[in-house]
């Protein structure tokens, strides 16, 4: 590949390498950046997610986030996900 040099003039991520040194599209399903697996919310999540911060938000004494997580009906959130989705509600 002739532009090649040019790829290096910007900063990559691990996966991003991988593809320059084994060519594009060889990785297979389920390799890479772990980013791409994360579900998005559904309304009726995000529906959810509300209502639990309001119920929560006025608890003195304990962690809103914890008090969600622990009453969220689907399980696999992380607290990163549902402070980023809060942020974004």
């Amino acid at each position: 590949n002739k532009k090649a040099f040019v790829e290096l003039l910007f900063w990559k991520n691990p996966t991003a390498v991988c593809e320059m040194t084994k060519g594009y599209s060889s990785l297979q399903e389920g390799e890479g950046a772990p980013r791409s697996r994360v579900l998005p919310w559904t309304p009726h999540e995000e529906q959810e997610l509300r209502e639990l911060y309001w119920k929560y938000k006025e608890v003195e004494g304990e962690d809103v986030i914890a008090a969600i997580l622990a009453h969220l009906p689907t399980p696999g959130r992380t607290r990163r996900q549902v402070v980023k989705q809060l942020v974004r509600m």
